[in-house]
């Protein structure tokens, strides 16, 4: 195994802090240290699934604690259509591109899953952001790709979006790129490098990127059918790439522990090749690595489970209830990995100063099917922690319900009549605690059009699950 810490070709004088000019922060240490206190956040919110006749939206939440709407949600950007399924979001720009003078992080590039829309919104004014412009399905139909989700900035101001679908919403999926004028260049990978798709992450000093894998839209659209994972429906591979060239250089199969593997982190630190992925339906944690002992001829990289979340059996369940490891995220620092367990109701912490061997830190155990805090405020909580973000200094870990309208139809039904919370905890990095701050809530059951479901987070000025650095 290589070092825990570094691995991969590193170019020793590849020194950011000499050249920042463009958005974000020169180093994720900077981010820490220069980075205020998160006092807005931008929820995806939605209704489609529901019985709310409505547009899904982008909701501005209020998270300073002096102001008089703490807590509250002090905005809403509706998109012109409905039925878009608002997922997964990302920014025009972030820390990789911080040697781009002249480029902002400005604009919100927010997909619908289901609709295969790409909107931009202008969130110059951070408090009260703007619709610009709307990419049409059709659009992204003539690329053969559909299902927008994960989107990441690249270091030279054009954006890379995972897409999960081809147009008829089946096999294989792909990746769609935009300029940095919000019009689509083209594919960014030769049709046929993958067939399952889902999120990624990339490391440019490393020239590699990772990507894992969830189904064919058309099989997870409707719901979670059992049948699908024995018919070799769902994805258990990672796929590591060559950056520059766009083409995939190895696929590790994680075979039956490693089912489901979604949300992917490379470590923050651009001189690591370490990272982590959580595989939903097993509910393990994988950690991959680039094995600098291996020969020329073997494969460079290697992946190991990690972590192992039993099921629980359950009066109501036919079968043991599996934890359902939803997300992950790396503290900015690199010191603690952070998921959740929707179905189980957990929020946990793992220290990982040695990516090799996690070290269970604290978790809580909030709604769900099993956890012990079933209220706050009065409010009961119908689904378990989902998304995730961490404040850059990593003392504060808010959370979302939703996982995907159909999904959280069929485990969570009462969501949809009573709408998703968002919650927190406070973290103590040097302890590795959390606290449920039980003075926290924010209720997408009071918004003016009915219950909405809240999704994915992101903060004004970047967040541990956006920003790469070169």
């Amino acid at each position: 195994m290589s070092d825990t810490s570094t691995g991969g070709d590193v170019e020793p004088d590849h020194d950011h802090e000499d050249h920042h000019e463009g958005p974000g922060y020169a180093t994720p240490q900077a981010a820490i240290e220069e980075g205020e206190r998160e006092k807005l956040a931008y929820v995806m919110s939605l209704y489609v699934g529901t019985d709310v006749d409505a547009s899904d939206f982008v909701a501005v939440v209020d998270l300073d604690p002096d102001s008089e709407t703490y807590c509250e949600i002090v905005d809403r950007i509706e998109m012109p259509n409905r039925g878009d399924e608002l997922h997964h979001f990302g920014w025009n720009a972030c820390s990789s591109s911080c040697h781009m003078d002249g480029l902002e992080r400005r604009h919100l590039i927010v997909p619908g899953q289901r609709s295969s829309r790409i909107h931009v919104i202008d969130a110059a004014d951070r408090r009260n952001p703007e619709l610009e412009t709307v990419i049409e399905p059709e659009e992204v139909f003539e690329y053969d790709l559909s299902a927008p989700h994960t989107v990441h900035c690249i270091p030279d101001g054009e954006i890379l979006i995972s897409m999960l679908g081809d147009a008829d919403g089946e096999l294989p999926g792909g990746f769609l790129e935009l300029n940095d004028d919000f019009e689509i260049e083209g594919r960014w990978e030769p049709p046929g490098e993958i067939e399952m798709n889902y999120d990624y992450w990339y490391q440019p000093r490393q020239n590699v990127m990772v990507s894992s894998e969830w189904a064919a839209p058309k099989t997870y659209y409707p719901g979670f059918d059992l049948d699908d994972v024995e018919e070799g429906n769902y994805g258990q591979k990672l796929h590591f790439w060559d950056w520059e060239a766009g083409t995939v250089e190895q696929t590790i199969d994680l075979g039956e522990e490693g089912l489901i593997p979604l949300e992917v982190r490379f470590l923050h630190t651009p001189e690591s090749t370490h990272g982590f992925v959580g595989a939903a339906l097993s509910s393990n944690i994988f950690h991959f690595w680039r094995d600098e002992n291996a020969d020329d001829g073997d494969e460079k990289y290697r992946a190991e489970k990690a972590i192992d979340f039993e099921s629980r059996d359950h009066e109501d369940w036919d079968m043991p209830v599996p934890g359902l490891t939803t997300d992950i995220l790396i503290s900015m620092d690199d010191r603690y990995l952070f998921g959740s367990n929707w179905l189980h109701g957990e929020v946990w912490m793992y220290d990982i100063s040695d990516p090799a061997n996690p070290r269970r830190a604290d978790s809580l155990s909030v709604g769900g099917t099993f956890g012990e805090v079933q209220e706050v405020q009065g409010r009961d909580l119908s689904a378990g922690p989902q998304m995730l973000q961490l404040s850059l200094d990593g003392e504060r870990l808010y959370w979302t319900t939703s996982l995907f309208s159909s999904w959280d139809e069929q485990f969570y039904p009462e969501e949809g009549e009573q709408g998703s919370v968002m919650l927190k905890a406070d973290i103590d990095p040097r302890k590795g605690t959390m606290e449920l701050d039980e003075d926290f809530l924010v209720d997408w059951g009071e918004c003016p059009a009915g219950p909405a479901r809240a999704h994915e987070i992101r903060w004004p000025d970047g967040d541990c699950t956006s920003d790469v650095w070169q």
